[in-house]
Order: C-alpha cells, then sequence, then structure tokens
C-alpha cells in the first residue's frame, strides 16, 4: 500500500494581527450587526479604514460568517441534547454522512477517545430523539444526555 499524505480539511495557521484587529474582533463578536461608522467610533478608527480591516480579516479567514444567534426554546426546540458516538469498524465515514443529513443536528464534530463523534441537536420534543438515534445505532455505539442548563452560555472568544 502507498504512502498517503493526509491534508487536514483546513490549515489554521494564526494570522498576524494587532490590537486594533482584536479590538475590531471583540466588537463584531459582541454585534455582528454593527455599522462601520459605530465600529470606527468604538475603535478610534475612520469607517473606510474599519471597513478595509474587516474585509481583510474576512479574506484572512479569520470572520468566517455572520449569523443571528437563535434562542432554541423561544424557537420551539426547548429539548437540547449531547449525543456522542463510538462508530463501529469502519463506520467513521457513514457516522459523519448522517450527521449531515439530520437538520436537528446543529453542531458535529469529530474527536479522539473511545467516541469518535460529538453532536449536538435541538429538539421540538423528547419523542423526536428516538427516530434520531435509531439512524446510528446500525453503525455505532450511542451515548445520549439531556441538557438541562447551560451555565456558561456560548460567548465571545477572549481576544484581549
Amino acid at each position: 500500500m502507498a504512502n498517503r499524505k493526509i491534508r487536514p480539511e483546513r490549515a489554521y495557521e494564526p494570522k498576524a494581527m494587532d490590537a486594533l484587529d482584536l479590538r475590531i474582533l471583540t466588537e463584531l463578536q459582541m454585534d455582528g450587526r454593527v455599522s462601520f461608522a459605530e465600529l470606527g467610533r468604538r475603535v478610534a478608527l475612520s469607517p473606510p479604514a474599519v471597513a478595509e480591516r474587516v474585509q481583510r480579516l474576512e479574506e484572512a479567514g479569520v470572520i468566517t460568517g455572520y449569523h443571528a444567534e437563535v434562542d432554541p426554546r423561544a424557537a420551539g426546540f426547548p429539548v437540547t441534547v449531547m449525543v456522542r458516538v463510538r462508530p463501529a469498524i469502519r463506520e467513521l465515514q457513514r457516522i459523519s454522512k448522517i450527521a449531515q443529513e439530520v437538520p436537528q443536528i446543529v453542531e458535529c464534530y469529530r474527536m479522539t477517545g473511545e467516541d469518535c463523534f460529538f453532536f449536538l441537536m435541538h429538539l421540538r420534543s423528547v419523542v423526536e430523539l428516538e427516530p434520531i438515534l435509531d439512524l446510528f445505532t446500525p453503525y455505532g455505539h450511542t451515548t445520549t444526555s439531556l441538557v438541562h442548563a447551560a451555565p456558561v452560555p456560548r460567548r465571545p472568544l477572549p481576544l484581549d
């Protein structure tokens, strides 16, 4: 068998950023809809200078997109579930493919350890859980946890 080079999905190399870039990123994490004029006031730059820096951060892949943070409970998805999956031999790709096809799964991670996958999903009710888990069980072992609370909700990166 020939040696294969394994290429990472994406090369994560830190980008050269100065203190202003970090302040801009901090502000955008707090409010992604802020105007360039307001962002410029907050970081003491002109709107064109801020726009140029934001564009450079986007092109460098530091800023990967903008989105609205939606409260799943308020949107009708009161049940949050974390699932770990330990795939059967040679079923890694299948688990990943199934996870991509289930819209209730909002995050999926490939990881080290006994369990190779971790995913987070939001459901309208617990009744939705079993049919989703049944998609995975022919190809591996699942461990499921219902989330009661989030003592540390999603928060911005500590860039300063």
